[in-house]
Formats: structure tokens, C-alpha cells, sequence
């Protein structure tokens, strides 16, 4: 195998050898000369019409040779390979690099290394010596992957590969493989934490791999996933199947669901239809049969019902009364009162659990205020506010930490901001944790079975591993908000003040869901850090989530804050269509009403721009 500047990435030339010693042939007895060409150099080369198959009815299919069968004889696929023992020099840095989620391991990518590889006959598409060259082939390798994968992995695979043959490929025939769908899959796992990869998330995940080959697409770049320099989809789709492709994908990532449904292989869609109407509010895992599990069940719910009622009755409560009379030491004198009221009382009784529940959400409210008037006054954060925000870090497995990510955000500290949100992400299990939002009632909420398992305890303590209260911020709090959530302070018109309830009180305030709020911070602190690849992946799960968790109580401020992302990444049409389906979910007290004129405007100002 030998390589020169002209060879590209994944692919090399063959050298012909002599038999009895290590040393380069001039002449080729065993063979026509029509498999070999000397070069400049004096070498004989191997073309890659080595052994070419020349039998009726056979199809080139890359570097296959395919039969399609008949009547009497099964389908045949034929690779001629030469096996080369050594592991390819560009797969060496694929060695070192560990996924976030610790996929491939250490181990995996060692044995990796001991399979070595095969070069096959097919010359890239914009290569100067197509009829030399030979592509390296790591399919061992990548079999030994393809078994490690679980269970949900391999059915992600396996609809990708469905959408393929059944929605993409009969309007762009060959435009896009099975192996770039595969490669695109190992790359959603190298950079996604294992524990997403569940079989209640699998269209989450399907939506994933979805999005990451429309961005392949875009880029009209597929990385090979242990060659990346080797990018699959070079010289094979042009500007036209590019477009086509756009088109065809767009809708299939916006209504996946919809999208299976029309898969007629292995009666997919019927199926997933019969299903959905057999369980249309439900995640699997819901219907219990057994003693056991009706018990988890029950006290699942209760214990969801007391976090909800704590959220609802006496933090929201007391927040709206803060924001009401404008006075931030009414949150001081509340801690206060329940340091009192937790000390008066002897045994351990529900008032002493209300308690100390309440005091850490109300320690973090106050650390915020006092960060954002040392940021208005152009001080660092102090320490008296780190020290609240400290006291109030358990108040739930996320929140309070995305009040103090987020100060430290607005106060330029993005290596800390990293930090704590890493912490965060590290924390929020996606198969345990269930959102808690006290600022209206009358939802239904989908509990997951982790969450319903950790309950079994009926230790209200958990509350700092398996509940994620919605993240508030009050006016007096606007310098611990970046600008793009600001607006939620501002969302209502007189018309609209006209038509609030009391209950809408919460809506003077910047209110998110914490998971979406923890991607947007990611997103916003990547592109402050210039990590590009880590800013990308935040902005796909803040999409993902919007779409596939049913149980966010904000996601109209959520879409707002994503349409305000893909305006920064110059994705206008995009944005759009977020703040409308925005203002579909809340047509009143919304900002996707502010987001749409302000992106019209700048619409209407570049077209007015002469080029």
C-alpha cells in the first residue's frame, strides 16, 4: 500500500511485489498488462479493474459486483479485497478519541486496532487516478461496532434505513447509502451520552440521526466515522440532488411519526398506528399488571402531585408577591420564617419536609438578585451571592444550578458556566427526571418508570435527583438573564394585560423549562468558547427536545429561544416557522409576537441591501 499527494484521504495504490523477495516487479508474467500500469517511478501499480466481473446480469454497486437473483438462485453480492493486517495510519488519532458518552471504549478501540483492514477495488470520485485507486476498508472493524450497539441503536439503524428505501430514495436514487446512514449513527453515539439511548427515546434518537445527515447533506460532508478526512458524499451529490435531498428531509425530521406511518415494510406503519391508538397519552412502560409495580405506580404519582403542590402553593406564591411589590428582601424574610418555623417544630413532620423543600429554592432566587445588581454595577459576582446560590444548589436536580450557570453567564465567566452546566447535564437523567412547573394547573403529566422506581422510598429528599422545577427569573433578577430570555419579562401589550387571570402572574417573568434552558445555555456558552461542534450539538438536543418531550410546560419560550439561535446562525426561514409555531401554542402574553416583526424587519432590510 503507498500513498502520494495526489492520493485522497481512505484510499491508496497498490504496489505489485515479487514473490521470493521484498522488492518492487517490472514485469508481470501471471497477469495481462491490462491490470497494471508502471508509473513515473518505475513501480507496477494494481488498477482496480483487478478481477473485474464480467457475467450477465451482474450490477457495479461500488465496489461490489451484485446478482439480484431469480427464480433458482438467491442474491449474490461479490467484494474482491485484499486483507492488510496493519491498521490504516489516518485511523491512528481514531484510537484516542473517546465519545462523550465513553462510546467506543478503550477496549473496543483496541481490539478495533488488531482487526486491521481491506482495500477495495474503487477509485474515489474526485480523485486524479481513479483507475489506481483502492479504498481502505475498515467493515471488520465496523462490524465488530455495529455488535456492540443496543437495542434501541440497532432499530434506529434499521428505520433510518426504511426512510431510506421507502421516502428518500425513490426520489433520489443513490444520492445518499445505507453505509453513510450507518456512519451517521456512529457518529450520533460518539457524541451523545449513552443513557438517551433508550427504547422509550427512540424517535428522539431517530430524530437525531435525522437532523446530523440533513446537516451532512448541507455540508454536502459525510465524515467516514473512523477516516474522517474521507468524506463519503465527495463528487456524489451535486447542487440539484443536494436541494432535493433538503427538501425531501425537512419534513420528514419536522413530523417523523407521520413519516413512519408511511413506511408499508414489515406493515411499520399500520402497526405504529394500531399502537398509538392503543396508548395515545402513555410512554411505554405505563401499564403495570403486577402488585409490585401498581404500588411504584401509586406512590409515583403522589409523590409527584406534593412536588407539584409544593411548586405550585407556596414557591410560586411567594414569587409573584417578590415581583408584585417590587421587594427583594421579602425573599430574605421568607427564609427567615421558614428557619423559624423548621426549629419550632419537635418531630419530623410534613411542615419541617415543606421547609426544608422550600428554603433552598428561595436561597437561590436570592443569590440571583444580588448577582445581578453586582453585574449591573459592573462588579464581579460577590460572595455573599455565591454563597446563597451554594445554599440552594439541591433545591432539585437543576434549576438552581441554571440560576447560578446563568449569572455566571451574564458576568463573562464561561469556563465556570461550562463547568456548572456540565454538572447539570451530568445530573439530569434523561429516564429518570420529570419536570415540575408550578405556574398553572390542569396538565396531565407522562411520568417515566425510573422516576416512578426511585419513588418507592417515599423519601421527599429525592427531590434533588429526580425533579427538575421550571426556571424562574423575576425582573429584578435581568442582569442574571441573557438577552434572548429578557423578552419574557416584556411579552404582554395593554391588550393583552386586559385578558390575564390572577393566575397569570408568572408571566412578568422569564419562566423556561430546564432542560430546554440547559441546551440554550450550552449553545450560548459554546459560541462564546468558539467550540463549534460542542455549539452544534447543544442547538440539535435544544431542537430534539422541543419536539419529543411532551411534558415541557414552556414550550412556547423554548421555540422563542431556539428561533432566536438559528437567527444567529443565519437560519431565517427556519427561525420563523419556530416563533410561529410558538404563537400557536400561546397566541396572547407571548414574545413570539415581538421575535416575528423583528425578523421581518431584518428580512426586509437585507433584501433591500444591493449585493
Amino acid at each position: 500500500m503507498i500513498k502520494d499527494e495526489t492520493t485522497p484521504p481512505g484510499y491508496c495504490l497498490l504496489q505489485n511485489l515479487r514473490v521470493d523477495e521484498p522488492s518492487s516487479c517490472t514485469c508481470i508474467f501471471h497477469r495481462t498488462h491490462e491490470d497494471f500500469c508502471a508509473d513515473g517511478k518505475g513501480r507496477m501499480l494494481i488498477k482496480n479493474s483487478y478481477n473485474k466481473n464480467d457475467r450477465e446480469g451482474y450490477v457495479v454497486n461500488g465496489p461490489a459486483h451484485t446478482y439480484p437473483g431469480s427464480d433458482l438462485f438467491s442474491a449474490i453480492d461479490e467484494v474482491t479485497a485484499f486483507q492488510c493486517k496493519s491498521w490504516p495510519e489516518e485511523a491512528q488519532l481514531w484510537l484516542s478519541q473517546e465519545g462523550i458518552g465513553g462510546w467506543p471504549t478503550e477496549e473496543m478501540r483496541r481490539y478495533c486496532e488488531t482487526t486491521g483492514c481491506f482495500v477495495v477495488p474503487v477509485g474515489s470520485k474526485h480523485g486524479s487516478n481513479q483507475q489506481l485507486e483502492w479504498r481502505i476498508s475498515t467493515s471488520t472493524a465496523e462490524r465488530y461496532l455495529v455488535f456492540s450497539l443496543n437495542i434501541t441503536q440497532i432499530r434506529c439503524y434499521i428505520l433510518m434505513k426504511m426512510i431510506l428505501k421507502t421516502l428518500i430514495s425513490p426520489q433520489c436514487e443513490d444520492a445518499i447509502s445505507s453505509y453513510m446512514c450507518k456512519t451517521v449513527l456512529f457518529h450520533c453515539i460518539h457524541t451523545s451520552h449513552l443513557n438517551q439511548w433508550q427504547e422509550h427515546n427512540l424517535l428522539a434518537c431517530l430524530k437525531c440521526c435525522l437532523v446530523s445527515l440533513q446537516d451532512c447533506v448541507k455540508q454536502i460532508n459525510c465524515p467516514h466515522f473512523i477516516i474522517p478526512e474521507n468524506n463519503l458524499m465527495a463528487g456524489k451529490i451535486s447542487y440539484p440532488v443536494q436541494q432535493q435531498l433538503l427538501a425531501v428531509l425537512e419534513p420528514i425530521i419536522q413530523c417523523e411519526v407521520w413519516a413512519l406511518m408511511d413506511i408499508p415494510i414489515d406493515d411499520l406503519g399500520m402497526r405504529l398506528q394500531e399502537k398509538m391508538t392503543m396508548l395515545p397519552m402513555y410512554p411505554p412502560g405505563f401499564y403495570y399488571h403486577s402488585a409490585v409495580n401498581v404500588s411504584s405506580e401509586v406512590s409515583g404519582h403522589l409523590m409527584y402531585t406534593f412536588f407539584y403542590l409544593l411548586r405550585l402553593g407556596s414557591y410560586s406564591k411567594i414569587i409573584r408577591l417578590v415581583r408584585k411589590e417590587m421587594n427583594p428582601f421579602l425573599l430574605f424574610n421568607t427564609i427567615s420564617i421558614l428557619g423559624k418555623i423548621y426549629s419550632a417544630v419537635e418531630s419530623d413532620t410534613p411542615q419541617k419536609s415543606v421547609c426544608r423543600l422550600l428554603a433552598p429554592q428561595f436561597c437561590s432566587s436570592l443569590g440571583s438578585v444580588m448577582a445581578s445588581t453586582n453585574i449591573d454595577t459592573g462588579s464581579s459576582i460577590s460572595h455573599i451571592a455565591l454563597a446563597w446560590f451554594s445554599a440552594g444548589l439541591n433545591s432539585d436536580v437543576s434549576s438552581s444550578r441554571l440560576k447560578l450557570a446563568s449569572a455566571l453567564y451574564c458576568a463573562g465567566e464561561m469556563e465556570r458556566t461550562e463547568y456548572v452546566l456540565s454538572n447539570v447535564e451530568e445530573k439530569y437523567d434523561l429516564d429518570v427526571v420529570a419536570p415540575v412547573c408550578g405556574c398553572s394547573g390542569n396538565y396531565t403529566m407522562a411520568l417515566k418508570p425510573g422516576f416512578l422506581s426511585k419513588c418507592d422510598t417515599g423519601n421527599e429528599e429525592l427531590i434533588k435527583d429526580i425533579v427538575a422545577f421550571c426556571v424562574v427569573f423575576m425582573r429584578c433578577e435581568i442582569n442574571c438573564v441573557p438577552q434572548e430570555l429578557q423578552y419574557e419579562m416584556f411579552r404582554a401589550t395593554q391588550e393583552d394585560l386586559l385578558e390575564r387571570d390572577e393566575d397569570d402572574g408568572w408571566i412578568d417573568c422569564a419562566v423556561v423549562d430546564s432542560l430546554p434552558y440547559l441546551y440554550f445555555l450550552q449553545y450560548k456558552t459554546y459560541r462564546h468558547l468558539q467550540r463549534g461542534a460542542d455549539q452544534q450539538r447543544a442547538l440539535l438536543h435544544l431542537a430534539t427536545t422541543i419536539d419529543t418531550d411532551r411534558n415541557l410546560r414552556h414550550r412556547e419560550t423554548a421555540l422563542n429561544l431556539l428561533g432566536q439561535c438559528l437567527e444567529q446562525e443565519n437560519r431565517y426561514d427556519a427561525a420563523l416557522c419556530c416563533y410561529i409555531k410558538s404563537r400557536n401554542i400561546r397566541t396572547r402574553n407571548n414574545a413570539a409576537n415581538i421575535h416575528i416583526c423583528k425578523l421581518l424587519s431584518t428580512i426586509s432590510l437585507r433584501r433591500r441591501v444591493p449585493p
